[in-house]
């Protein structure tokens, strides 16, 4: 699946991956990879490895990421995660980090993703699935402060993204009731969020 986005991006690198805000797949005239000697070294800071989608994702590009932050600024491959509830200050202001700390020791390693308007997307680096996938989570600050499990792995994130898998948009968890995705979906929730999908404060 990750193989056909990265097909389908080469076509057109500039063009944008969300219809809502125009944010280049790739920056500049070429996809720039992670070189294969630093891609085969990198892994998160906790020690777990890069998922499959991930590591296919930075053979091929680097400057999707690397615009949000996911790089320290030396290069080097470098990955900087943060805490859950400091990527909830960064984003939405210091004032929520507080109410989001509960959640920083289930979900310490963190990464922004393209997403959302008032929304955010976020890569957790938590307990891999059968895939070996992270899950990424949804956040959203509309009435209650809410952290939900919105995608089973990097690689159908990226697949939505692309317009090569739908979900319903009503509702942020939605694969979780998915004939494919479900499975991985509940995995994840029975190790991240106690078997819930989604939490809302107080957590």
């Amino acid at each position: 699946m990750t193989r056909r986005v990265i097909e389908q991006v080469r076509q057109d690198p500039g063009a944008s991956a969300l219809d809502y805000r125009d944010v280049p797949w790739v920056s500049g005239a070429a996809p720039r990879p992670l070189p294969e000697d630093v891609l085969a070294r990198t892994v998160f800071p906790s020690g777990r490895p890069l998922s499959p989608s991930l590591r296919a994702w930075l053979r091929f590009d680097t400057t999707l990421l690397e615009r949000h932050g996911w790089f320290a600024p030396e290069g080097g491959g470098v990955l900087t995660p943060r805490p859950l509830d400091r990527l909830v200050g960064d984003e939405f202001g210091a004032w929520w980090t507080e109410d989001f700390a509960p959640l920083a020791e289930r979900f310490p390693e963190c990464f922004l993703l393209p997403g959302g308007s008032d929304s955010r997307r976020v890569l957790a680096v938590t307990e891999p699935d059968e895939e070996g996938e992270y899950p990424v989570l949804a956040l959203d600050m509309d009435d209650l402060p809410f952290v939900g499990l919105m995608y089973p792995g990097f690689d159908v994130y990226l697949a939505e993204t692309a317009g090569l898998v739908t979900r319903d948009p009503g509702s942020y968890t939605s694969l979780s009731r998915h004939d494919t995705y479900g499975p991985r979906m509940r995995r994840h929730a029975a190790h991240c969020l106690d078997g819930e999908v989604c939490a809302q404060y107080p957590f």
